[in-house]
């Protein structure tokens, strides 16, 4: 049995940060909750996302924009680093899977 540890957003496109091998996407993902006088609010989560697939990559240069709604689907690992003579631990979201749902331009009149 192979062990897994897989993650996947429903969301709206915050930043495209476009590298030499990598592409990081925040993507919002917005849940209800009650404010302190009890009423519902939306409370916005930025996940932080990397795409490696040269594919990938070259469609979402070239085509995603900001406030795109996507789908995306990977697997999460632990990572490590010394910053400042400290250990700082991350968790990375690895994209396998990248579409989108509904572009930006679609939504505005």
């Amino acid at each position: 049995m192979r062990n897994i540890a897989e993650f996947q957003l429903i969301g709206r496109v915050g930043s495209i940060d476009v590298r030499e091998n990598v592409v990081n996407l925040s993507v919002a993902a917005n849940y209800s909750r009650r404010d302190e006088k009890g009423e519902w609010t939306d409370d916005t989560y930025w996940n932080r996302v990397s795409i490696f697939g040269e594919k990938t990559r070259s469609y979402i240069a070239e085509k995603v924009q900001k406030g795109d709604l996507v789908h995306v689907r990977g697997r999460m690992r632990d990572t490590s680093y010394e910053k400042d003579g400290k250990k700082v631990f991350t968790t990375d979201r690895i994209v396998d899977d990248f579409a989108v749902l509904a572009s930006k331009t679609g939504l505005e009149d």
